[in-house]
């Protein structure tokens, strides 16, 4: 991966995990399968799970644990009301970046 691929996932990780937290709560695995599951965002756990604890800390994200069958509690993660407008207003900034960025890059093959 290129050093600008790089820097690009580093910036829309925080996005990217809000946005699938938002189809409905997840615990942490989950979320990594699931951007795994999409083209181009394969984030690992290492750099899912620190942002996840960030987010929460933050009070973007409540938590509620629960016992796994398979091993360790897992910790599920739901959107508060402050998560939602970060959401929101993460999604807006980055439609406008996306649209200008797709006027910029018409007539360029890629």
């Amino acid at each position: 991966m290129s050093p600008w691929e790089t820097q690009l996932r580093k910036g829309i990780v925080e996005l990217a995990v809000l946005a699938t937290i938002a189809e409905g709560e997840a615990y942490g695995y989950g979320i990594v399968e699931r951007l795994q599951g999409l083209s181009g965002l394969q984030f690992s756990e290492s750099t899912v799970y620190p942002v996840l604890a960030r987010l929460a800390r933050e009070g973007l994200l409540a938590i509620r644990t629960e016992p796994s069958p398979a091993g360790p509690t897992r910790r599920y993660y739901r959107l508060t009301g402050e998560g939602r407008r970060r959401l929101d207003a993460m999604a807006g900034s980055w439609r406008t970046v996306t649209d200008s960025l797709s006027n910029l890059l018409k007539g360029v093959r890629g």
